[in-house]
C-alpha cells in the first residue's frame, strides 16, 4: 500500500460513442470506481461505511482532457487523497495510456451522515487515510458558477429512471455528464473537441425526479449546462470547455 492507487481498464465497445471514443460519463465512472478501490484497500468498504452511517458526496469535479481514450484501449487511472481542505476533501486523478498522461482531474468531496444528510468533520472518518500533499493534478477547483449575463435556453426534460440510479436511489454522479452531452447538436458533436469538463452538484436527483436541462450557446469557449427542478432548485451546474483552436475560430 502507498499514498497512490492505480487501476487499469479496457475501454469496451459499450463504453464508446459513435466516434469510437469513450463517453465522458464512462471516464467519470471509471475515476469513481478507482476512488472506491482506493478506499476499499484502506478498509473503508461500502458496507463498512454504511455500518458507520457515513458516505461520500461528490461536490465538484474538474476534468482536463488531453484526448479521450478509444475503443479497446487500455488505460490506467491513478488517484490519491490530498487530504481535508477545511470541511471538505480533495482527491486528484491522472489517466494514462501507454505511460502518457491523457487526462487529469481534481475533485472535492464531503463526508456526510447518510441518515441526516449533513456534512461531517474530517476527524469523524474512522479509517486511516494515506495523504499525498506533494503531488498535484491541479489547483483546488472552484464550484461552477454560471455568469448572470449568460442566457440559458431549455434543451430538454429528463426524468430520473432505473437506468441512471445507484445503490442510494439517486442519479449516479457520472450520469450527469450524459445529461450535459445530450444537449449538444449533431454539428457540435461532430465538429467540436472538448478540453475539459467541470461540474458542481447542488442537490441529489432521486428516482422519479424531473430535471429541466438548460444550456448556453458557446460563450468564451464554454458551453454552460444547468439542471433544474420546477421550483428553480439547481440539481447541478456544469460547463464543457472547448479546445483552444476551436475557441479561436469559433
Amino acid at each position: 500500500m502507498g499514498n497512490k492507487w492505480t487501476e487499469t481498464y479496457l475501454i469496451h465497445s459499450n463504453d464508446i460513442d459513435y466516434k469510437s471514443e469513450a463517453r465522458l460519463s464512462v471516464l467519470l465512472s471509471l475515476a469513481q470506481r478507482t476512488a472506491d478501490a482506493d478506499l476499499e484497500q484502506l478498509g473503508a468498504t461500502r458496507d463498512q461505511m454504511i455500518e458507520a452511517g457515513m458516505g461520500w458526496m461528490l461536490m465538484t469535479m474538474d476534468l482536463r482532457i488531453g484526448r479521450m481514450p478509444k475503443a479497446l484501449e487500455e488505460i490506467a487511472i491513478e488517484t490519491w487523497n490530498k487530504g481535508p481542505k477545511g470541511a471538505l476533501w480533495q482527491r486528484d486523478f491522472r489517466i494514462y495510456s501507454g505511460g502518457d498522461i491523457i487526462a487529469e482531474a481534481c475533485s472535492i468531496w464531503a463526508l456526510v451522515d447518510i441518515q441526516k444528510r449533513r456534512m461531517l468533520r474530517p476527524s469523524k472518518f474512522p479509517f486511516d487515510v494515506y495523504i499525498n500533499e506533494e503531488d498535484s493534478a491541479g489547483e483546488t477547483p472552484d464550484k461552477v458558477t454560471i455568469p448572470e449575463d449568460v442566457p440559458l435556453r431549455d434543451a430538454y426534460r429528463s426524468v430520473v429512471r432505473y437506468s441512471g440510479i445507484d445503490a442510494s436511489g439517486h442519479l449516479n454522479n457520472s450520469r450527469y455528464a450524459d445529461l450535459c452531452m445530450d444537449t449538444l447538436t449533431p454539428d457540435e458533436l461532430a465538429g467540436l473537441t472538448y478540453a475539459g469538463f467541470r461540474i458542481t452538484y447542488h442537490h441529489e436527483a432521486r428516482l422519479g425526479d424531473e430535471i429541466q436541462v438548460k444550456r448556453s450557446e458557446v460563450t468564451d469557449g464554454r458551453i454552460y449546462v444547468s439542471g433544474q427542478a420546477g421550483d428553480g432548485t439547481h440539481y447541478f451546474d456544469a460547463y464543457l470547455l472547448l479546445k483552444e483552436t476551436e475557441r479561436s475560430h469559433g
